[in-house]
Formats: structure tokens, sequence, C-alpha cells
């Protein structure tokens, strides 16, 4: 299977809170959530339903699996009109969590993966399927690329700058080179970008 990351940020790379003001986006004092609630245009929730469609599977982080099933993993059909795609997608296809600390999980058709993370998702990858998607889960994302695991990004950049919060990169991390697969911009300014990792990044005079 492929592994595609698709991740929510703001201009100045947050990708906390995006959803809502839970407990779990005020970590760390944070106190701006809520900020892609309603950005997208309707061609750009398409694009996000079309994405979740094509998934054969879906790999968590502990913190959004655990948003994840306690809003998607109980909502219903009617309280999610325009995303019954996303709902289906999410309730029916096999989900794999990254955590150490997660035994039984709840959600119908999620189990905690085994031993060693990087040797499980390799594993996953190999097997059978088209994509496994990881949607959220900055850390497992950033974790993920460290280990050369990721085929496709999916950047949501929602028109805002918010001066806190968690960011996807760290101001001191590994670097990458990437290669631009698909660039949009919607009707009202989120750009939808597709990039795959392409090595290291060369630099001027080395």
């Amino acid at each position: 299977m492929k592994l595609t990351t698709v991740t929510q940020l703001t201009v100045d790379g947050v990708v906390q809170g995006n959803g809502g003001a839970s407990d779990e986006d005020r970590r760390n004092g944070f106190e701006r959530g809520g900020w892609a609630w309603g950005k997208g245009d309707q061609d750009t929730l398409a694009f996000i339903n079309e994405t979740y469609q094509r998934a054969d599977a879906f790999l968590f982080g502990r913190r959004t699996y655990d948003l994840f099933a306690g809003s998607w993993g109980s909502m219903s059909a009617a309280a999610s009109p325009g995303r019954e795609p996303i709902l289906r997608a999410l309730n029916e296809r096999p989900k794999y969590v990254a955590s150490t600390t997660l035994a039984a999980p709840a959600w119908s058709g999620a189990s905690v993966l085994p031993g060693d993370l990087a040797s499980a998702v390799a594993d996953l990858k190999a097997g059978p399927g088209g994509e496994l998607q990881v949607h959220g889960s900055g850390t497992l994302v950033r974790w993920l690329l460290e280990q050369g695991l990721v085929d496709e990004m999916i950047l949501l950049v929602i028109p805002v700058v918010l001066g806190q919060g968690k960011r996807l990169f760290p101001r001191n991390g590994p670097d990458l080179a990437l290669d631009l697969i698909e660039s949009r911009v919607d009707t009202k300014g989120v750009t939808t970008q597709v990039w795959r990792p392409a090595g290291r990044p060369q630099y001027a005079g080395r």
C-alpha cells in the first residue's frame, strides 16, 4: 500500500486544534482552536471526500485516534451532511493505531500495531491494498517521514496565521526535498498541495 499523509495546517505551519476547542486543543496553553472550521469550499470538501473514499486502511497516532473515535466513531449520517463518504470510510475500513499505551481500542475495526513500529508499518505497506492513509497525527507524520515510510503528503493550507500552537515541522529537525505533484487554490483561499518525498535537499556550495 502507498502511505499517504493528509494534514490541515496554517500558513505558519500549526496543526494543533484545527477542528474545535476540545481539551486536546488546549495543550500547552493553546487557545486558538477551530481555525479550519468551514474554511474550504465545495471543491475542497469533494477532494477530501474522495481522498477518504480511496483509502484501504487508516493509521493514527494515539491522540488523533481518540479524537476521531470520539467523534466519527459515534456520529450519524444525519449529523455529518456532505461528509457521509468520510463517515463510511472511517467506520467500515481497518484502522491501526501507533501506541504503546492503548491496549484494547473500542472503535470497531481498530487495532494497535504490535512490536517495532517501523517494522509494523512496513509490513502494512507490503500487504494487499492500494492506500494506507494517516490523517492528522502530526507527531506520527514527522516520525514516518524520518523513517522514509511516507510515499505522498497532502497538505491543506488554511489561510490564517496563528502565532501559537504545535507545528508540523519543528524549528530544528531532519531536512527533506519534495516534488510537487499537484496544487490548487479554492475560492476561500485554501491551498491543496500534493507532495512526494525526494530524498535530501541540495544546498549551494556543497
